[in-house]
Parts: C-alpha cells; sequence; structure tokens
C-alpha cells in the first residue's frame, strides 16, 4: 500500500498565511500602523477569521516573534551539536549571518516593537534568551572541561558568544553594507570568530 504525505489542513494553511502576512506588515507599517483589515486583505482571509485564530491583534504579534526566533534557536542550537570542533566559531558565525539576513524582517518587529510591548519582551526573554543562554553555557562549560577553553565563567562567555551571534546577524544593516558579498561577510564572520577564541591582545 502506497503512502501519500498529506497537505497540511485548510486551517493550519490558514494560520500560517495570517502569520506570514502579519510578519511582512508589522515590518514594512509597525504593530501600530496596521490594522486587522489590513492583515486579513494580505492574508487573502475575512476579518473575523483573524479572530477565529487569535483573540486579539497582539496576540497575532506575539506568536509572530515568538514562533521566528524558537526556529532561530533551532537552527543554532542545532549547528552547535553538529559543530565538529569546538574551534569551527566561524562556520557557524557565517551561517547565521546569512540565516538572520533571511529573517530581516523578524528582527525589524522584534526589536522595534519589544521596547513598547512588555509582554513580548518578556516572552521573547523567557521562551528565547533564557533557554539560548543555558544551552549555549552548557556547550562552552563542556569545551571548558574537555581542556579546549581555558577555565573561565561559562555563562560570561556563553553570554559574549550571543552577543556576537547578535552583532553578526544585524551586520548586514551595522557593521556592513546591505548588498555585502558573500566573501565580505565570510571575513567578518572569521573576523569575529578569531577576536572570540584568541583575544586581541599580542601574544608575548
Amino acid at each position: 500500500m502506497r503512502v501519500f504525505n498529506s497537505s497540511p489542513p485548510a486551517e493550519a494553511q490558514t494560520r500560517t498565511r495570517i502569520l506570514s502576512a502579519a510578519l511582512r506588515l508589522f515590518a514594512s507599517q509597525g504593530f501600530d500602523g496596521t490594522t486587522t483589515r489590513d492583515l486579513a486583505q494580505a492574508a487573502g482571509v475575512a476579518e473575523g477569521t483573524l479572530f477565529r485564530h487569535f483573540p486579539n491583534k497582539k496576540a497575532i504579534l506575539i506568536e509572530v516573534a515568538t514562533n521566528g526566533w524558537v526556529e532561530i534557536l533551532t537552527d543554532l542550537l542545532t549547528e552547535l551539536s553538529e559543530m565538529g570542533s569546538y574551534k569551527a566559531v566561524a562556520q557557524v558565525m557565517r551561517r547565521r549571518m546569512w540565516n538572520m539576513h533571511k529573517n530581516v524582517d523578524l528582527m525589524r518587529v522584534c526589536f522595534m516593537e519589544a521596547q513598547f510591548h512588555p509582554d513580548l519582551r518578556d516572552r521573547i526573554q523567557l521562551e528565547v534568551i533564557d533557554k539560548m543562554s543555558s544551552v549555549a553555557e552548557a556547550f562552552f562549560q563542556t569545551a571548558m572541561d574537555r581542556g579546549i577553553y581555558r577555565q573561565t565563567n561559562a555563562k560570561l562567555v556563553a553570554k559574549v558568544f550571543l552577543g556576537m551571534f547578535a552583532v553578526a546577524g544585524f551586520s548586514n544593516n551595522t557593521l556592513m553594507q546591505p548588498d555585502a558579498s558573500p566573501e565580505e561577510m565570510k571575513e567578518m564572520a572569521e573576523g569575529l570568530a578569531d577576536i572570540f577564541l584568541n583575544g586581541v591582545l599580542a601574544k608575548e
């Protein structure tokens, strides 16, 4: 008997369309500048359908932000777990820069709206940042226990790494030009990794 992959149920597809439309609109015109009518039109659904899936517009914003970050977190943690060497930070940074570039709308929504919506900020902190920090801390503590990294505060090392991860992700809007070439992105990633692994002091 042949087994066929079934397509997602219509309700799930509708929910996905709503979230995708919300991400685009919130990034381009802001949460307050987007009406539920705008969302419904962009998603190709009736306005009442929005409220069958979400209690209000704020709930859509929170799900857009947290779902996107969970995907980014999952990708990062997968890369860390599969990294062939604890010294292969540059490859992780380079892939993160590229993936974050593809998620520019999500970055814009999160950092633009979190300052105005404490509940969104708290949700991202709890569901994403705290989990990311804990896993990264455990990852670097293992490297220290194996003698690959020098013994120091693993929690602080994790925070420094995640801070550099954020720099890498936003480099196309800050440290680099939006149309930076792959070679320029590689150079940036390798530079960040070198500073992370070796510091900036000249060796005696």
